[in-house]
Formats: C-alpha cells, sequence, structure tokens
C-alpha cells in the first residue's frame, strides 16, 4: 500500500452538508425518468393507428345500421388488440426500471469521519464507499485502497472471470473502460468476489458505465416491423379504392334507380365487400397464435411482431460467457510437473491420485467459502472424491494474492498435528516459478506447457506446495521452500446444444458471429469447438479505429470479435444492419441491452439473464438453451409461410365476393348481398377458415432454404396473380349459377341462397388449395390439420342454420334449396378445387422463381 493510499484512508470523507448540496445539485444515483411513457400515453398512440381505426369504425357504422352484433364483434376485436399492445409496451418500460435497481443497492460510505449505510440512491460524487467481499458496487469509484480486491464485471464485459483491481496511482485522474486486470476503478453494479478497499465515487446515476448503458437503451428507437407496415400500407389503398367505388355505387344506383336508401345499402355492402377488414385480424391472430406455439417450445415472446424478422434472420450475433458457455468455471485439464496431462470430463470418474492431490492442493490454496469463481471450481472438482480442504485441519494463516506478485498462498494445521503446517499456493504460472526458484530449463518447459493449454482457451493457474515446521511463519510467502506440483486449466464451458444449433443455422443460411468481452484465444477456442467461423477475428481496440464504413466491409467476413464493449457491440450491430441484414442478438447481461433493442431479434436468456436484457429483448428463451433459437427460427419461418398461404386465401376470396357485390348492380338486376352477408363472409368465414392456416405443418424443405429478402413483399407478383385467378375462377362459376338460376325464373330469395351456398363452398375449396404451396392436394390430405377437421364441420353448420333455422333465414333472406340445388353448390367447389389443383404447379413454380430473383 502507498503512502498516498493510507493517508486517503484515513480521511473524513464528505460532510453530510456536503452530500446534501451535491445531492441537490447532480440528483439521485439513478436512472432518469423523464420519458417514461405511462399507460394512458400509450393507448393514445394506439389509438392512432389506421388498422384499429378501421376497425373502430367499422363497429360503428354497423351500430348505426342496427346490426348489433357484428358491431360487438368488431369493437371486441378492437379493444382487444388496445389492451394487448398496452400490456406489452408497459412491459417494455420495465427496462430502465431494472436497471434502476440494479443501480441501487444499499451502500458503506464514510462521512464525517464515521461509517454508515445508505441507500444506494443517496451516493453522490465525491462519497468514499467502503467495499468489501459480496458487495454490489453502488457507483463508479476510484479506488484509494485495494486490499487483494477483485470483481464480477460480467455483466459489464461479458469476461466470465473475476479481475483484479488496485488502488489508483498518486494524482492519477484516468477514468479507464471495464476490462482487464489491475484497473483502479471499481464499476457500478459489478460485484466484490475477493478482498476489500475504499474507492471515491467518481460518476453516479446516468454518468456511470451502467448508466450509459441505460441512457443509449432509452434512447434506442427501434424500427415499425415490416409485415404492420406493409399491411397497413394495403388496407390504406384498399380503403381509399374501395372508398371510391362505393361512392360511385351510391351516386349511380341512386341516379339510375331513384332509391337513395337502396343506394347507400347498396354502397355499404360494396365498400365493405373491398374493406380488407380481415387482414389485420388475421395479422393479429397469426402473432398471438405463433407466439403461443413458440413458448411451446420454452420460449416467451414478448414482442409478437418480431416473429415476422425470424424467417428473415441472416446473421446471429451471440454472446460468448452465459450464451454459448455455461457462465460457470470448471477445471478442463490438470498438468503434473512431469508433463502428465488429464482431462477432466464434466461429471465423472475420480481423477488419478497426482493429478488428486494437485486439485486438493488448489482447493486448499482458495478460500473457505469462496465467491471467486475459479476458487468454487477448485472446490467443486476436490469433493468429487477427494477429501474436501476444510476437513484438512485448520487455516492459520493467508497470504493474499498482490498486485505486485500474481500468487497467494495458504497455510493449513493438519488435524491432530501441533507444529507441522502444509503451505498451499496457486496463481500466475510465472509468479509460482519464481515461487518455487524454477531454473531456465524448467521455466521454458512451464511456459511451453502455459501456452498450449491457452491456446486452447484455459485461464491457466499454477500450483505449489511447501512444508513448515513451527509457528513463526516468515511475513511473505516468498520465505517458504515451494515445490512445484502443476497446472490447472479453467474454462467457461460450452453448451452441449451449441455445436448442433450453430451447424442448423449454417444450413439455414445463417450466419452465426461472437460477440464477447473476452480475450482473443478464448473467443477464438470456443467458437472452434462450437463450429464457428474462427479465421477472422477482431478486437475492441481494433474496432475504435474503424469509422463506420471501414466496419461495415469488415463484419462482412469477421465472425468473431473480442474483448468488446457494450456500445462496440451496439455499433457492430449498426453496422450489420447498414449492410441489409436481418440480426438475431443473444445475450444475458446488462451490456448486452442495447444491442438487443437495436436487432430486429432481440434473444434474451430467461434463467441466467438479467431483467434488463430480458426486457429488452423481443424473445426470451426460458430455458437458457442456446438450441431453442434454432427452434425458434423454424417456428417463425413456418408462421410466415403460412400468413402468406391465409393472406392469399382472403385475397383470393375477396375477389368473387366484391365481384358479386358489383354484378347486380352493374346489369341492373336485384341486390344480392348486404352488409349482412358480406359481414357474415368476411367476420366469420374468412378469420375462421384462415386459423387453419396458422395450423399447417411446416413446408419439407423449410430449413433447407436461405432465409427470405426482408424486403420482399407479402404479396409477390406471382402470387397476386395466383390469388387473382383462383378468385376468378370461383366468381366465374358462381356468377354462372346465379345468372342461370335468374334466367330460369327462381325465387330471388332462392337464387340468394343458391348463390351463397355456392361461394361458401367454393370459398372452402380454396382453402384446400392453399394448404401448400409446393404440395399436391394428395400430400395436402395426408398432413394432419385438427383445425380443419373442426373448421368443416362448422362451416356445415353455420350453413344448415342459415337455411333450416327460420330466425336465420329470414335475417339472410334466404329462400328453400333442394337437394339438386345443394348438388349444384358442390359440384362448383369440385370444380374449384379440380382446376386449381391442375394449375398450382405453375404458379407455384413461377414465384418461387421469382422470389429467387429478388
Amino acid at each position: 500500500m502507498s503512502t498516498d493510499s493510507a493517508s486517503t484512508s484515513d480521511s473524513r470523507g464528505l460532510t453530510e452538508e456536503e452530500a446534501t448540496a451535491r445531492l441537490a445539485a447532480e440528483g439521485f444515483n439513478e436512472l432518469p425518468q423523464a420519458d417514461r411513457r405511462t399507460p394512458f400515453r400509450i393507448v393514445l398512440d394506439v389509438l392512432r393507428e389506421p388498422m384499429l381505426v378501421l376497425l373502430i369504425g367499422g363497429g360503428v357504422i354497423y351500430l348505426a345500421l342496427g346490426d348489433v352484433k357484428e358491431a360487438i364483434v368488431l369493437l371486441v376485436f378492437a379493444c382487444l388488440s388496445v389492451v394487448i399492445t398496452v400490456v406489452q409496451e408497459t412491459r417494455t418500460e420495465k427496462v430502465l426500471e431494472a436497471l434502476r435497481d440494479l443501480t441501487s443497492p444499499r451502500a458503506l460510505v464514510i462521512r464525517d469521519g464515521e461509517r454508515q449505510r445508505i441507500a444506494g440512491r443517496e451516493v453522490v460524487r465525491g462519497d468514499l464507499i467502503v467495499l468489501a467481499e459480496g458487495d454490489r458496487v453502488p457507483a463508479d469509484v476510484r479506488l484509494v485502497v485495494g486490499e487483494d480486491l477483485q470483481a464480477d464485471e460480467s455483466l459489464l464485459t461479458g469476461e466470465s472471470a473475476a479481475v483484479r483491481k488496485i488502488a489508483a496511482a498518486s494524482g492519477s485522474k484516468a477514468t479507464p473502460r471495464p476490462g482487464g486486470d489491475d484497473l483502479p476503478v471499481a464499476y457500478s453494479g459489478t460485484l466484490i468476489v475477493r478482498g476489500s478497499g475504499i474507492g471515491e465515487v467518481i460518476a453516479t446515476g446516468a454518468a456511470s458505465e451502467i448508466g450509459k448503458i441505460g441512457k443509449s437503451l432509452g434512447e434506442l428507437e427501434t424500427a415499425a416491423p415490416h409485415l404492420q407496415t406493409e399491411t397497413r400500407k394495403l388496407v390504406g389503398i384498399f380503403a381509399i379504392f374501395g372508398g371510391i367505388v362505393s361512392v360511385v355505387v351510391v351516386v349511380l344506383y341512386g341516379t339510375l334507380r331513384g332509391s337513395w336508401l337502396d343506394a347507400l345499402l347498396a354502397g355499404i355492402a360494396v365498400g365493405m365487400s373491398m374493406l380488407p377488414e380481415e387482414f389485420p385480424v388475421v395479422l393479429a391472430v397469426f402473432m398471438a397464435m405463433g407466439a403461443w406455439r413458440i413458448s411451446q417450445a420454452r420460449v416467451l415472446t414478448r414482442r409478437a411482431m418480431a416473429i415476422e424478422a425470424l424467417g428473415s434472420a441472416t446473421v446471429l450475433c451471440t454472446d460468448k460467457t452465459g450464451t454459448l458457455t455455461e457462465n460457470r468455471m470448471t477445471i478442463a485439464e490438470l498438468r503434473l510437473a512431469s508433463g502428465a496431462s488429464q482431462t477432466v470430463s464434466a461429471v465423472g470418474e475420480s481423477l488419478p491420485s497426482g493429478f488428486g492431490d494437485l486439485v486438493d492442493l488448489g482447493a486448499l490454496a482458495s478460500a473457505v467459502e469462496p465467491f471467486d469463481p475459479m476458487e468454487k471450481a477448485f472446490h467443486a472438482l476436490a469433493q468429487r472424491g477427494i477429501t474436501p480442504a476444510a476437513s484438512k485441519g485448520a487455516l492459520v494463516r493467508s497470504y493474499p494474492l498482490r498486485s505486485d506478485f500474481l500468487a497467494m498462498a495458504q497455510v493449513w494445521r493438519p488435524a491432530g498435528a501441533t507444529n507441522d503446517h502444509v503451505v498451499a499456493a496457486k496463481g500466475a504460472p510465472e509468479a509460482i516459478a519464481d515461487l518455487c526458484r524454477l531454473g531456465a530449463g524448467e521455466r521454458a518447459a512451464l511456459a511451453a506447457a502455459v501456452d498450449e493449454m491457452a491456446a486452447s482457451g484455459l485461464r491457466v493457474l499454477g500450483i505449489a506446495r511447501a512444508a513448515f515446521k513451527g509457528t513463526d511463519f516468515p511475513e511473505t510467502q516468498r520465505d517458504f521452500r515451494f515445490k512445484f506440483i502443476g497446472l490447472a486449466g479453467l474454462a467457461d464451458p460450452l453448451r452441449k446444444s451449441v455445436p448442433p444449433a450453430v451447424a442448423l443455422c449454417r444450413t439455414a443460411g445463417i450466419r452465426v458471429i461472437m460477440i464477447t468481452g473476452d480475450y482473443p484465444a478464448t473467443a477464438r477456442a470456443i467458437s472452434r469447438q462450437a463450429g464457428i467461423d474462427s479465421e477472422d477475428a477482431i478486437t475492441g481496440e481494433e474496432l475504435e479505429r474503424l469509422d463506420d464504413a471501414a466496419l461495415a466491409a469488415r463484419v462482412k467476413t469477421c465472425s468473431i470479435f473480442a474483448r468488446i464493449m457494450p456500445d462496440q457491440k451496439l455499433r457492430v450491430v449498426k453496422a450489420l444492419k447498414a449492410n441489409n441484414e436481418i440480426v438475431a442478438m443473444t445475450g444475458d447481461g446488462v451490456n448486452d441491452a442495447p444491442s438487443l433493442k437495436a436487432a430486429h431479434i432481440g434473444v434474451a436468456m430467461g434463467g441466467r439473464g438479467t431483467d434488463v436484457a430480458r426486457e429488452a429483448s423481443s424473445i426470451v428463451l426460458l430455458d437458457d438453451e442456446f438450441g431453442s433459437i434454432v427452434t425458434t427460427i423454424r417456428l417463425g419461418r413456418r408462421i410466415y409461410d403460412n400468413l402468406r398461404k391465409a393472406m392469399s386465401f382472403i385475397f383470393a376470396v375477396h375477389v368473387p365476393i366484391a365481384g358479386l357485390a358489383l354484378l347486380p348492380l352493374a346489369f341492373g338486376m336485384p341486390i344480392l348481398f348486404g352488409p349482412m352477408h358480406i359481414a357474415f363472409l368476411e367476420m366469420i368465414i374468412d378469420p375462421v377458415c384462415s386459423l387453419v392456416f396458422e395450423a399447417e405443418v411446416e413446408e419439407d424443405n423449410l430449413m433447407r432454404r436461405p432465409p427470405r429478402d426482408p424486403a420482399e413483399p407479402l404479396f409477390s407478383g406471382a402470387m397476386i396473380l395466383w390469388s387473382v385467378f383462383q378468385g376468378a375462377l370461383t366468381l366465374s362459376l358462381v356468377a354462372a349459377i346465379y345468372l342461370v338460376a335468374l334466367q330460369r325464373g327462381m325465387p330471388v330469395d332462392e337464387v340468394r341462397a343458391l348463390t351463397f351456398f355456392s361461394l361458401v363452398i367454393s370459398i372452402v375449396a380454396l382453402i384446400f388449395v392453399n394448404r401448400s404451396i409446393s404440395a399436391s392436394l394428395f400430400k395436402a390430405l395426408l398432413r394432419p390439420n385438427r383445425v380443419l377437421a373442426a373448421v368443416l364441420p362448422a362451416v356445415v353448420a353455420m350453413l344448415a342454420a342459415t337455411l333450416l333455422w327460420p330466425a336465420a333465414r329470414d335475417l339472410f333472406r334466404f329462400g328453400p334449396l333442394h337437394a339438386d340445388d345443394l348438388s349444384l353448390t358442390f359440384g362448383a367447389g369440385l370444380i374449384v378445387l379440380i382446376v386449381l389443383e391442375s394449375f398450382k404447379w405453375l404458379w407455384s413454380r413461377r414465384d418461387r422463381n421469382q422470389r429467387a430473383d429478388q
């Protein structure tokens, strides 16, 4: 300890008056809340959504017409949409709340020369903070005293191993960034795992390192979902076009036929037939059902609209610690002084005696109740079949690790002994070599062994033993006569699910990139084990020298980013997005939060992850299994495929609905469908049938094709033509039935029922046609779909009710139908099915070719 540090430790700290004044001037040690969105404000924002306005507007129109049931259906959908959105948006506001809790632990400060406990939020710049093992650091502090001090900074840097801290040199005012050993600053939110110290607060609240993360997280804006934007635009176009057609119909009908009331009803019916009310409803249903389906794989979808991006993900950025690895240190390899080595299995066999002694000595050189992850690893392995260190006797003396000598030793008196002692030491291999007074040749052999182990990504410690008689212990551990016993290599083990998950990502055309705060050698070793391309790597220091354009070019080939700071993670994500990549980002620490929010798909670890990471993400893996990411991507692709099928089906269905609404008006015939019929078709038949597509199983080539182009429109050119063709064929057949029935003199009510039934049966045929993009009808029929099995009887029951129940028949103004009439309706559906199945392979091939060219 320096003289300066000693004198500073005797400081009386701030006075209460100084602390109070500074608190009033600079504010509490917490993140600002000025921009927090209240639930009321969120509701106002939601009410501006065009899709919601359309739903509410439709409900109001039905109320004005006296159709209360239809109005209730629309308004319930609208209210449900508001509730879901408000709940989700309110949860996102908890991000800064979680950060605020983390940055405000209790603090032991020195004020007026006395130590006192205060709330972490009351700590001010200039306070002297007393730090001890197990404490959470309440603010960024510059250390004035440090006794064997080590801190776990994994939430800021991603490093799984604790880092050493030293007291600041006299007059030093530098404020280094987190990461690495022997820094004189301890950072807010980090955990002291060894030693003690005193630090002067240099930054609180938003000015601290963790506060800067919170500030950037609060300022970060996320892009509107592509599907939501496209659907909104599509609905707007249809609404404008339908509105124009409706006005024209009202004017022409009223002018030519003279009945303005009938003209208004006809205009409303035509407008509703062209207004795609189902699009926003089906989109909401698919997102909600998709979130439920993904939850069955133990994945929580916090923002349902993120599901759409899963199928187009091209890059998966993953943190190392806690994501690829288990975030716990284990002993992976042992080497004796003789050169013999032993790989340590995760569960298993007891170690040979020589290696057992090595581990036992490592445990003896560790704290009896350790905080340090590496010391925990020694104890865990020592208890696997070797006598636990605590039963060896009594601990009588400790020699802590110092910044100028990176080794520690502990003196134990064996049970039953009086003057005989065992001294166990562990530390940096070079420090242990000094303790053992190794010669030049022995040092060279030791260095070669350390380099070989470090190349495998291991953190290497040397272990030595000495014997001592008597009770007059030397002042320093250097005075013992140590014998070199061997080396221990520690690692944060790779999760077993990672290699197969990375391989599946590669098959699906998704590039995996590792972004970590750990050292390059460790990152390369883990990437090799995981199957990630490890040829090109860049460090945070190198990244700092690159401008945005150079970084965007570098991320095209680089798959490993090591020693990366939180703001640099965010730069990497932004660079990938600048290259038009669709980025999925995984993480579990506070340091991951900004990049999780900036990515198109933020994936947080639910078990080990922090509240901040979970709240900033759009998807949370409840079981922390990296392999669940691939399952989620698979489900995301399936959901999008099925959504396109449903939207194509709805597009096709609107062609005959609109055509049959316009046909009588164009040729001066009796009005066929009124608002009730259109509402029945659009708000009952279409959404119910669309649920069939949501339940469809995945296509055979789902995970063998590359990610879809994120700019790909929901309706490609080939798909629109295919939908129009389906709708035109259906319209032609149903219109032919309608015209023939009129020519034969059937009553108008019977014609309306016959036409309506033919249309509904043809719509059911369209369901079978659109169940699969590429499979034939025969293969599609063999694919299970429980929803379809429930929908078909439901459709039959609804049709039977409109025909056989007098109240419903009068409401729909239907006449009776006979057996030959019903056979005609089923014949129309069969013709639609056969003709479209014959042409499907052609449209399917054109659609695939067009998507490949985009």
